[in-house]
């Protein structure tokens, strides 16, 4: 098992070559082993990133480490349901709940750029209000968990269990990438996960209310996010 005092003086090119063995090493394992192999190797140097579309990666990861942090993104266009599941999360779960927000207000945004830009440049809207912040929060992490399944869409076929983020120069682990949506389901059942009121009328990703609608049957699970837009990512995971 990894020290943890020896990851924080790794260099970047030693992280990923951890990260790349570790995710050839751990790609059949359990999702709890995963994160258990990050906690003990990463420390409190390690976090999970949640949109609070539900609350099963930081339920697992509080497994492995209680109190672990778990990173959650405001970019100020959230349903007031969403926001209701990171109250909920925090009150109940054994996790250190983190809210980033982004440097301006919506309005400060507003004024500089123009309303909606959301609908204008949604991929500048994305970094102003999700990439940057992320950055910025995950300075003091080597290590950080996403909920990212391969079965989402075809830009997630090839997600590893752990890889090396290359933009961040960070360890990135996705714990449920093998998972289906049965998977989680029968997850949610057993432990009585949190999950947002959203996803029981009929959104089956949940990301800014602008940018976010419905899905329609025979759909992909994040088809209802920046729906004709040709857009599928908010450029965090690319």
């Amino acid at each position: 098992m990894t020290d943890t005092l020896q990851t924080g003086n790794l260099t970047a090119t030693e992280l990923r070559e951890l990260a790349e063995h570790a995710g050839r090493e751990l790609e059949n394992a359990s999702a709890l082993e995963i994160l258990q192999w990050a906690t003990a190797t990463f420390g409190k140097r390690f976090c999970v990133t949640s949109s609070m579309e539900d609350a099963v990666v930081a339920h697992l990861a509080s497994r492995a480490l209680p109190g672990v942090d778990v990173i959650f993104l405001d970019t100020g266009y959230h349903f007031p349901e969403t926001i209701g599941t990171r109250d909920a999360v925090e009150a109940v779960m054994d996790v250190n709940v983190i809210t980033l927000t982004p440097r301006q207000t919506v309005a400060e945004q507003d004024a500089e750029y123009g309303a909606q830009l959301h609908d204008r440049d949604p991929d500048l809207c994305c970094k102003l209000r999700k990439v940057t912040p992320l950055e910025e929060g995950l300075t003091s992490y080597t290590a950080w968990a996403t909920g990212l399944r391969r079965d989402e869409s075809p830009t997630r076929a090839n997600t590893p269990v752990v890889g090396w983020d290359e933009k961040r120069q960070k360890v990135k682990i996705s714990p449920i990438a093998r998972w289906t949506q049965d998977d989680v389901d029968a997850y949610v059942a057993e432990h009585g996960i949190l999950t947002n009121p959203l996803l029981m009328d009929g959104y089956t990703s949940v990301g800014c209310a602008p940018c976010t609608r419905r899905v329609l049957e025979g759909e992909d699970a994040r088809a209802g996010r920046w729906a004709g837009r040709g857009k599928t990512e908010c450029g965090l995971h690319s």
